[in-house]
């Protein structure tokens, strides 16, 4: 085996005990002679496994103190970041407003078919009361993005929207939102491609800015009036209590 292979098997050994919990985030690695003892190699390949795995953010070398496993971030990690619908729906409208300004300038003639065929797919979907209508939103929203013609933009919006899949408690939001406001969304999805037919940047940009604005006030009004439930729901708990001690 290559000296290049054998640090690079080194590291993928250590990689698995990190990740299996042996060294857990934090913990300290064992010093070179010891991992040299271990995997049966010189020390030399355990520091060149050790500078590997830090390019790799799994560990942090400190000289004079040791090697240290990092607390991976979701992001490195490949992982659905915790974060709230509030939270994701205000990237949304930073980054799918762009999106929409630089898709106009982009806009080909076969991109407004696909657009319109969906929006036209939308609009069905809420006659007929149909399931599919959150996976049609998607696709236009995708479809948007990669006809920015940048693939950098076209990946942000596709991770926006695993986690908006991904995430329980973001998905449960939107969820109960969508369902009562289809009629609005399919109105302005089709302003925001009434702005992208005509190549307008600004009114495109303008336009899904609108969207997420309405679609705040839409969260933040269920918001409200889930709070208020649950007050009231713990306002007849601390009555029923207060009768229960009252009667002993």
């Amino acid at each position: 085996m290559s000296k290049q292979r054998l640090y690079q098997a080194v590291a993928q050994d250590l990689i698995e005990a990190i990740e299996s919990g042996e060294f857990p985030p934090g913990t300290r690695l064992p010093g070179e002679r010891e991992l040299a003892e271990r995997f049966e190699v010189g020390r030399v390949t355990i520091r060149e496994a050790e500078v590997a795995l830090e390019a790799l953010g799994y560990i942090t070398i400190k000289t004079g103190s040791g090697v240290y496993v990092r607390n991976r971030t979701a992001v490195e990690t490949g992982q659905v970041p915790d974060v709230t619908a509030f939270e994701l729906t205000a990237a949304r409208a930073v980054i799918e407003a762009e999106a929409a300004a630089l898709a106009a300038a982009n806009m080909t003639d076969r991109g407004l078919l696909e657009l319109e065929a969906l929006v036209e797919a939308m609009s069905d979907a809420e006659r007929n009361a149909a399931d599919d209508g959150e996976d049609v939103d998607r696709r236009f929203h995708l479809t948007i993005a990669r006809l920015t013609g940048n693939p950098v933009i076209e990946h942000i919006v596709a991770m926006l929207w695993r986690i908006r899949g991904e995430s329980p408690r973001v998905r449960e939001v939107y969820a109960g939102v969508c369902a009562k406001d289809a009629e609005a969304r399919t109105d302005e999805h089709a302003a925001i491609l009434d702005a992208l037919r005509r190549r307008d940047p600004v009114a495109s940009r303008l336009a899904m800015r609108e969207h997420f604005q309405r679609l705040f006030e839409a969260m933040l009004h269920a918001s409200e009036a889930r709070a208020i439930a649950e007050l009231k729901q713990r306002l007849v708990e601390d009555r029923n209590r207060f009768l229960v001690t009252t009667q002993i």
